[in-house]
This record gives structure tokens, C-alpha cells and sequence, in this order.
């Protein structure tokens, strides 16, 4: 494949090297990470026209403006997982850990490895993952202002419950400001700028769902389309994921999940308990997938957590399915 690049980003710095197609390394350099420095890096991969990939650790974070100034000169870039950078190293022991060492390595990897994905792609799944948290965020906050404002409204107004059951709808928090009219108090003024407050936050979710909403479908997953899987599930599915092919198998996917059942044996006893570990987001997403499954299917109850748990699985995994990668 010619000559490969591997670039290590830091905040301060980026080490590049160069290797042949059979992993020996040509040279290695260090440059400021910075635009005179990408300047640099790119004139140097532009000066060798063996050059056929390049690949970046950390094209989402410190080496994301690098990352675009070589594809805007119509370089072909791929994002390289840690996880295989350190693998490569690992076969290396000797020769320690260093920002050389480590541009060395992804080089390597970019030879070996054919499935890498491209920073655009990568670019998705990081929007996605701002987005998603910052929703959660959002969603925090406003649930804690929500609690407070319950708290005075049983003093201001005892038994609004009747009335209010709770803040969710628009329909509720209008009812809410109603029943503190003509109260003056300390404590209804400042009730009522809390559910202000409460209304700015409803106005930011929603925006926020309908960006959500596109940056899924620039994805071009077809996640959506499985029962109990709407924009914001597919969402924090593919936030939390990422690029699908750094996981090796499906079974690895489920422990990542925390779906997978460990080994709880003891003597004559064989059993697997539940698994508590793994992303926890993910295995909230996989969990209310479930329900609305369950709810909705009429298939047999048992079997619904399991047919979940298959049906991503095969869409993340199956050559019919895909999430974007």
C-alpha cells in the first residue's frame, strides 16, 4: 500500500512517522500542534509521494484540526483506536512508550489494519456524543428545578397535586403559575422565576432534540427502524459506541453493554449471575428497547430482553445492518 503515516496528538505537539508497507519505520518527526505546525505536517506528507494514508490517534480531540486541514487537501485519513495503537506497542515492549514510539505504532497499524474509519465518520459520532450529554445535562438540571419548585408549591399552594400531578407538560406548569396568582409572597415570586427558568429549559431540550434528531440521519443508521429504538435511543447507542469496528465480535459488544451473563459457579453449582458492569448507558438503552418491546410485541414475554439484545446486535454487527461505519 505504499507508505503509510501515523500521527500521536497532543496538546502541544504531534509526533508523526513514516513506515513501508512492511512495517519499517523511514523517519519521524515532531511538530507544533498548531496551524503552523499542520502547515508543516502537511508539506512533509505532501514531500513524500509514496504517501498513501495517514493515519491519527485522537482525530476527534487533539488532532481534529490536523485531521481537517489533511482532508481538505484531499489526503486520505483514518482515525486509529488506542486500543490497537497499544497492541501494537505491547509487541514491542522493548522499545518503552514515547510520542515517537506511539506515531510508529499507529503507522503500523494504518499498514495492517483495512477497516479503519475516516475522521468524517468519526466526526458523527462525536457530535453525537456532545449532544447527548449536554441533553442529559439539560435534563438533570431541569429535574432538579422541577423537585424545588414541587417543594413550594406545597407550602405556597397545599394539595396542588390535585391540580398538578407533576411538570412534565406544558399543560401542568401553566396550571403551576396559575394557582400562584395574586400570591406576593417571597417565595411564590421566586417560585414562579423558577418555573421560568423550568420553561427556557423545555425550550433548549427541545432545539436540542431536533439536532439530535439531524445528526442522527446524517449517520445513515438504520437503528430507528427496530421497535423501541427512537432518534434519542439510537442517538446515545451510537455515542456511546462509536465506531463499530473496533469491537471485535458480538459478544464483545455484549459485555461493553453489560448484557453478557458472568459465570457464577461454585463446585456442583453451574449458574451466571446478572452483569453489573459495562456502560451503563448502553445498557439503559438496551433495557428500554426492552420494555417497549415487551409492551408492544406479542411474542412471548421471556423472550423479549434476548430478541432485543440480537436484533442490535445484528444491526450493529450484520452485514445488513449498519450504523453509519
Amino acid at each position: 500500500m505504499g507508505v503509510a503515516v501515523g500521527v500521536d496528538s497532543h496538546k502541544e505537539s504531534v509526533a508523526a512517522a513514516t513506515v513501508d508497507e512492511l512495517g519499517r519505520t523511514l523517519e519521524v518527526r515532531r511538530f507544533a500542534n498548531d496551524s503552523t505546525g499542520h502547515d508543516e505536517v502537511l508539506a512533509w506528507v505532501q514531500s513524500n509521494p509514496d504517501v498513501t494514508r495517514i493515519g491519527i490517534e485522537g482525530s476527534g480531540v487533539y488532532g481534529a484540526a490536523l485531521a481537517r486541514v489533511l482532508m481538505a487537501a484531499g489526503e486520505d485519513v483514518r482515525e486509529v483506536p488506542p486500543t490497537l495503537t497499544f497492541r501494537e506497542r505491547r509487541r514491542n515492549g522493548s522499545h518503552g512508550k514515547s510520542d515517537p514510539v506511539d506515531a510508529v505504532a499507529i503507522a503500523r497499524v494504518v499498514v495492517r489494519e483495512g477497516a479503519l474509519s475516516s475522521p468524517r465518520r468519526t466526526a458523527v459520532w462525536d457530535d453525537l456524543k456532545l449532544l447527548v450529554d449536554y441533553r442529559d445535562q439539560l435534563v438533570r438540571v431541569r429535574t432538579q428545578l422541577s423537585n424545588r419548585i414541587h417543594r413550594d408549591l406545597v407550602v405556597v399552594h397545599p394539595g396542588y397535586q390535585k391540580h398538578v400531578p407533576d411538570l412534565r407538560s406544558k399543560k401542568n406548569v401553566a396550571q403551576a403559575v396559575k394557582l400562584l396568582r395574586g400570591d406576593r409572597s417571597v417565595r411564590a415570586e421566586l417560585t414562579r422565576r423558577r418555573i421560568s427558568q423550568l420553561r427556557r429549559f423545555d425550550q433548549e431540550l427541545t432545539a436540542n432534540k431536533t439536532e439530535i434528531a439531524s445528526t442522527v440521519a446524517r449517520s445513515e443508521t438504520t437503528l430507528t427502524e427496530l421497535p423501541g429504538i427512537g432518534v434519542l435511543i439510537a442517538a446515545k447507542i451510537l455515542a456511546e459506541t462509536g465506531d463499530v469496528t473496533k469491537i471485535r465480535s458480538q459478544s464483545a459488544f455484549a459485555m461493553l453493554a453489560g448484557t453478557a451473563p458472568l459465570q457464577a459457579s461454585s463446585g456442583a453449582t453451574s449458574r451466571h449471575r446478572l452483569n453489573r458492569g459495562g456502560n451503563r448507558q448502553l445498557n439503559h438503552a438496551l433495557h428500554y428497547m426492552a420494555l417497549v418491546q415487551y409492551r408492544s410485541h406479542v411474542a412471548p414475554t421471556s423472550a423479549i430482553p434476548y430478541r432485543s439484545s440480537f436484533s442490535l446486535n445484528a444491526r450493529l454487527f450484520g452485514p445488513a445492518g449498519r450504523t453509519g461505519g
